[in-house]
């Protein structure tokens, strides 16, 4: 059986804005705080239907935004997490072989071409991350870390979005009625093809400069002393122009105020930052050189 109708129909809960503005204010209701760069991409993505590919350094809120967008659509969010060799059995579907097989044995010995074909039936198919954002469409696909993935796994994904749809040579095509909102996001640790990249709309997501920063560290940690918040801000954007193997992002800013204020700071002093680095910092060499050269300075420049 088939699912393929002539045309998606339209989707209201994409309708409704009437701006990027109208998609930022919605953003930040939800606790997402966008630049107007993002809040537009976001914007044209639902309007025009089109898959948003997210690209920026790890932490800077790729993921994040594709969370928001799910609950400001009101709509499921379903994820798909790329790794190295993922394939498409993993990543659209498979079929339940032990329940095929039980199947066959309760036909009999010699089982008719009826019975063969009902093998592949829709109740024996397994619906992985992209066959059930087809299928349950609205919804928002997020797609994450597609550089870790290979290049056939992109090509497979590049005929998914040209169609909105899965081809199954046993069971049939399923497109969907309404185009799931696909959010890809890339860490840039390779190149992504320039034919997946052109089926999308683009976005490079730059980290936030102080005042954002703060504001949303604030709006997870009402809590902290606004002088800790304000100290770590100033810090971590240093530390991301330091060269490190790992520059902190924003939810390294966050988990590094959260971990100063449980431990009772109001500021960013040298016991303090020491004691917690662990937070911020994920690698060993980068935590020798920020304690050793780069730490005692930055707090000096804080007085």
């Amino acid at each position: 059986m088939t699912s393929d109708p002539a045309t998606p129909s339209p989707d209201p809960q994409r309708q409704q804005w009437d701006g990027p503005e109208a998609v930022a204010e919605a953003l930040r209701a939800v606790g997402y705080l966008p630049d107007a760069g993002v809040a537009a991409a976001a914007y044209l993505a639902m309007a025009m239907q089109r898959p948003l590919f997210l690209e920026g350094d790890p932490g800077v809120g790729k993921t994040a935004l594709a969370q928001a967008l799910a609950e400001i659509t009101g709509t499921p969010l379903i994820r798909l997490q790329c790794y190295e060799g993922i394939d498409a059995s993993q990543a659209i579907y498979d079929w339940n072989f032990p329940q095929q097989i039980l199947h066959l044995r309760a036909a009999g010995e010699r089982p008719d071409e009826t019975v063969e074909r009902s093998l592949y039936e829709r109740r024996f198919l397994l619906a992985r991350p992209i066959l059930r954002a087809i299928e349950s469409a609205p919804c928002v696909l997020l797609v994450d870390e597609i550089d870790r993935a290979d290049d056939e796994f992109e090509a497979f994904l590049l005929e998914v979005l040209a169609d909105n749809a899965v081809t199954i040579p046993e069971f049939g095509t399923v497109r969907a009625s309404t185009p799931p909102l696909t959010v890809l996001t890339s860490n840039r640790t390779r190149e992504v093809h320039d034919a997946l990249k052109r089926r999308c709309l683009y976005h490079w997501v730059e980290h936030p400069d102080f005042a954002r920063e703060v504001a949303i560290v604030r709006g997870r940690l009402p809590e902290a002393a606004e002088r800790l918040v304000q100290d770590v801000a100033a810090v971590v954007s240093r530390l991301r122009e330091a060269d490190l193997l790992k520059p902190p992002g924003i939810a390294e800013s966050i988990d590094w105020t959260r971990a100063l204020h449980l431990v009772g700071a109001t500021s960013l002093t040298g016991d303090a930052a020491r004691a917690t680095l662990g937070a911020v910092i994920k690698y060993r060499e980068d935590a020798v050189r920020v304690e050793r050269d780069i730490l005692p300075d930055l707090l000096e420049r804080l007085g």
